[in-house]
């Protein structure tokens, strides 16, 4: 193979060689490699690389690439924590509506007469023997009643991710209640509700999975509706995501939605005089508020 693993010291004397300038100690240096990973530390300083050959940008200081990193590890922690609150929230709306709609099949999630065939023909992908001892309200169920092959809504999907939450969502037959549900969130259009949470799905996703934020681009372009004004028109941005973020909070608690956009101003203001940072906050992640 061509390709071999280099140890701290050959990383670092790479570094020097494509014009990074290494304001900590060595030490200090060696520590940061090894905490988080020059792989990973790579997707930091790429916005300072200036040809194919990964040289750096004059300037360039190693001090601002651990500042970028932890930026993205304070905005991963933010958004993850305010998108749970849209999570719970729309979980209970579904629930509540689509249980009080068809009362009769308290297990309506697997109701073909409710459901469309994709999803109810599957049912072990969701609902298995993994499921059920993992999540103990579950398991109590079924102790307690054994003839029942599923709990109830209310209770099974609070276990449920979710992922599999809005796929529910997405495959109820009747479209009113599916109209419904979105109206609460004030889209009337749900193929648009869909396109929203679906991105703010992923959102939450990355986050989990400790993804790469800054340079997020959706791969698929926001929906517009008349509540939310994109920067620059820019509907793929992780900005334009953190607006349909703020959108949904809004609906769900004005009080939650001023708190993140207090946090947000209070994170990225911290950059405001690393001119190198500041860029990249307007440009990568279109945040202009800086």
């Amino acid at each position: 193979m061509g390709i071999i693993a280099t140890n701290f010291n050959e990383q670092i004397e790479l570094l020097k060689s494509r014009g990074m300038e290494l304001d900590y100690s060595e030490e200090k240096v060696k520590e940061f490699l090894l905490d988080i990973g020059y792989y990973r530390l790579g997707f930091y300083w790429n916005p300072f690389e200036i040809d194919n050959k990964h040289n750096f940008q004059k300037g360039t200081k190693f001090s601002d690439i651990i500042k970028l990193y932890y930026l993205d590890v304070d905005l991963r922690n933010l958004l993850s924590r305010y998108i749970n609150r849209i999570e719970i929230n729309f979980r209970a709306k579904i629930i509540y509506y689509v249980s009080n709609k068809f009362k009769g099949s308290p297990t309506w999630f697997f109701d073909p007469a409710i459901m469309m065939a994709s999803f109810v023909s599957q049912p072990e992908k969701y609902y298995n023997s993994k499921f059920i001892s993992n999540n103990k309200p579950i398991k109590m169920h079924h102790r307690k009643y054994i003839n029942d092959k599923y709990a109830p809504a209310w209770k099974t999907l609070e276990f449920f991710t979710f992922g599999t939450i809005l796929t529910i969502y997405q495959n109820i037959k009747d479209e009113g209640i599916k109209g419904r549900i979105s109206n609460v969130y004030g889209v009337r259009d749900v193929k648009k509700f869909i396109n929203l949470m679906s991105n703010t799905l992923l959102i939450r996703n990355l986050c989990a999975h400790g993804d790469i934020m800054f340079d997020f681009r959706a791969p698929k372009g926001l929906s517009v509706i008349p509540d939310i004004t994109f920067n620059k028109g820019d509907r793929n941005s992780l900005d334009a995501s953190i607006k349909v973020i703020l959108y949904f909070l809004g609906k769900i608690s004005i009080n939650r939605q001023n708190d993140l956009e207090k946090e947000l101003q209070v994170l990225f203001d911290k950059f405001n005089k690393n001119e190198n940072l500041k860029k990249i906050i307007k440009e990568k992640i279109n945040y202009l508020d800086i």
